[in-house]
């Protein structure tokens, strides 16, 4: 017992050098298989001794629960935010400030991180506790997701009774690009800029999914450190970084003049930071002076936080090319004479839709003004009419696909317009992966990196090739062994005999799901059947309205849908419904499940209920007929009891169906 106890203490300390090492110094001194065999004997050492286990060891990392909810935190010291300033000018009014109060001037200048900010609280040297900033006085306890981030130190070398550290989480511009990328191929909708995705990753209830976004942190205050004193917040920040934290890069300056300098040369190498920032913070160095000046009511009258202006500058359109996306979308991009912005050169201005070029009337030969929006993307922000050429044209997107030449279609909100084809090369990788998705064909091993690498390589180039795959092609892939392989030609295989609900929702035809799809297959029976269905036909199927009907057709219209539909009868794809007839005896009657059914999953008590004409719903309201009951039942049962819904156990639902 003792040696074990010896041998998880080591081990700690070995993983938390290694992520010191890796996330914080940039500096790897471990191998990751070395990593994985260490972190692993951790874990089975804590599993054979719970008691050993202790909230800053490695493994607790992303082992939290989800939550229901997050807590309040009462801050013990305020968050404060700064003041804003527009100008070198106000940063000089600002100065003038200090020094009618403060002699001997010295500032420290760093770049302000466009993240989440949050505080960190340490206890005898151990991570207890953190929290977003919220009003400044009351955030919200997000202790678990924060745990996730590498770079925060679990323990520290010096056991304080108590430190608070502040600090701005972030997520680095290339996990947001590859997340965003991610996000795109599984129709999901993509985060705005990675300021909102590191908040919306930090604010995720279930700790595995904050862990999966990959954030990081920069530490820049000490809020309270007890049983420790500093002269300068420099010193404060070599402090910090004694403990391990990764701490703001920043520069000594002690004239106003010589922070506007440093000022300029972040922002001029802004594309170099692995974060977004959003202007400069100006502080007065000496914490004592800091006592003296104090706060107003809003702001510290110690700092300052410059923001940078968007810089704008004229460029002539040379054309329009329109991209499409991996979902379908096609997005106009102006092509630009080359101008410096921000730091870098830029070519290529976003017109993100048809409306946005209308609005702006923007045309091929217009000088326009173009800025970064956000820092990030270039935009055209308005067209300069008084240089104009005379023969200029109002430019309208295509309304056919410019890779595939399928008919495009505009979305339902309005705004975007999206390619049709099923087999479209630019939207393939999407495609595929909604193809092999869980509800749709549920190829397990076919998600989004096996699918990129599959296309790369030549592999497919339409869903129907994936019934043509061989294991020794496969096998040559990055990550894919013979074993590899030969499991995912059979998940493959296997998924030739799915239902025919399954084959409809692997379509993708838009508005029509896995429900609608299950619908479809029961009603009609078989593919053939339902590709000779009228529009009329198909609107009159309870559930199936007017514009899912008008979807349905254009979609077997298509000369790519038939060819993919060809292509995967050749293929020996199953194409009729495994399932009963359509009942009416639950026809007028909606159901909600909740707990755990012994004799179903969720899925097949749902098929069942549909099955016989009856709904399901997710939510308890006047209108739900039944609640199906199962074990360790939570707030829908309580609800539908306060509503006096009829509520079923599992045996009353069973009865229900066979009689």
């Amino acid at each position: 017992m003792m040696d074990e106890k010896l041998e998880i203490q080591q081990l700690r300390l070995e993983l938390e050098e290694a992520n010191y090492n890796y996330y914080v110094l940039d500096n790897p001194t471990m191998s990751d298989y070395d990593f994985d065999h260490k972190l692993r004997r951790l874990e089975e050492l804590e599993a054979a001794h719970p008691e050993l286990l202790t909230p800053d060891s490695p493994t607790q990392r992303v082992g939290g629960k989800v939550a229901e909810g997050f807590g309040e935190v009462v801050h013990s010291v305020p968050l404060e935010s700064l003041q804003d300033v527009f100008s070198f000018e106000e940063l000089f009014e600002f100065d003038q400030r200090v020094r009618e109060t403060v002699d001997n001037v010295a500032y420290d200048v760093e770049p302000k991180v466009d993240g989440l900010s949050v505080a960190l609280e340490y206890v005898n040297g151990v991570f207890v506790r953190g929290a977003t900033r919220g009003d400044g006085r009351v955030g919200e306890d997000v202790t678990q997701n924060l745990k996730t981030i590498r770079s925060i130190p679990l323990r520290l070398p010096e056991t304080l009774p108590r430190l608070i550290v502040r600090g701005e989480v972030f997520m680095p511009k290339a996990v947001f690009e590859k997340l965003n990328e991610e996000r795109e191929i599984n129709g999901q909708t993509l985060f705005a800029n990675p300021r909102n995705a590191a908040a919306g990753s930090l604010r995720q209830l279930d700790p595995k999914i904050a862990a999966s976004r990959h954030l990081d942190i920069i530490v820049f205050n000490i809020q309270l450190a007890e049983g420790k004193s500093f002269q300068t917040h420099t010193e404060t920040l070599d402090y910090l970084e004694s403990q391990h934290f990764r701490v703001i890069p920043r520069d000594l300056c002690s004239t106003v003049e010589e922070c506007t300098q440093y000022i300029r040369s972040i922002g001029d190498g802004r594309e170099n930071f692995e974060f977004d920032i959003d202007g400069a913070v100006v502080k007065l160095n000496s914490l004592t002076d800091r006592t003296t000046l104090g706060s107003t009511a809003k702001f510290p009258r110690w700092a300052a936080a410059y923001k940078y202006p968007p810089e704008q500058k004229p460029s002539k359109v040379i054309d329009i090319v329109v991209q499409v996306g991996r979902t379908g979308v096609l997005t106009p991009k102006a092509v630009v004479e080359p101008v410096r912005l921000a730091g870098t050169t830029v070519t290529n201005a976003t017109l993100h839709n048809q409306d946005f070029i209308t609005e702006k009337d923007v045309r091929i030969g217009d000088t326009v003004l173009v800025q970064k929006a956000g820092e990030i993307i270039p935009e055209i922000v308005s067209v300069l009419r008084e240089k104009r050429p005379a023969d200029t044209r109002p430019y309208l997107l295509p309304d056919h696909c410019p890779v595939c030449g399928a008919p495009v279609v505009r979305d339902e909100d309005g705004v975007a317009l999206r390619c049709t084809g099923v087999e479209c090369p630019a939207q393939l990788v999407r495609n595929i992966v909604h193809f092999a998705s869980r509800n749709a064909m549920d190829i397990e091993g076919l998600g989004p990196a096996n699918v990129e690498s599959l296309v790369q390589a030549g592999y497919v180039t339409a869903p129907g090739d994936l019934y043509h795959l061989k294991i020794s092609d496969i096998a040559k892939l990055d990550r894919m062994g013979k074993k590899s392989a030969n499991n995912l030609v059979t998940a493959i295989e296997k998924s030739k005999k799915n239902d025919l609900s399954r084959l409809i929702n692997a379509f993708g035809i838009r508005q029509v799901g896995e429900k609608a799809a299950q619908v479809l297959a029961r009603q009609f029976g078989s593919l053939d059947a339902l590709t000779a269905a009228t529009e009329e036909e198909l609107t009159a199927i309870p559930d199936i309205g007017a514009i899912t009907a008008q979807n349905l057709s254009a979609w077997f219209s298509l000369p790519q849908s038939r060819h993919l539909i060809q292509t995967l009868k050749e293929a020996g794809v199953n194409m009729d419904s495994h399932a009963e007839p359509v009942g009416d005896k639950l026809s007028g009657l909606t159901f909600v499940l909740t707990g755990e059914l012994s004799a179903f999953t969720r899925k097949e008590a749902s098929e069942r209920i549909q099955a016989l004409g009856g709904k399901v719903s997710g939510s308890v309201s006047s209108k739900t007929s039944y609640l199906v009951s199962g074990e360790a039942s939570g707030s829908k049962l309580r609800k539908a009891q306060e509503l006096g819904i009829p509520i079923l156990d599992e045996t009353a639902f069973i009865d229900m169906l066979e009689k």
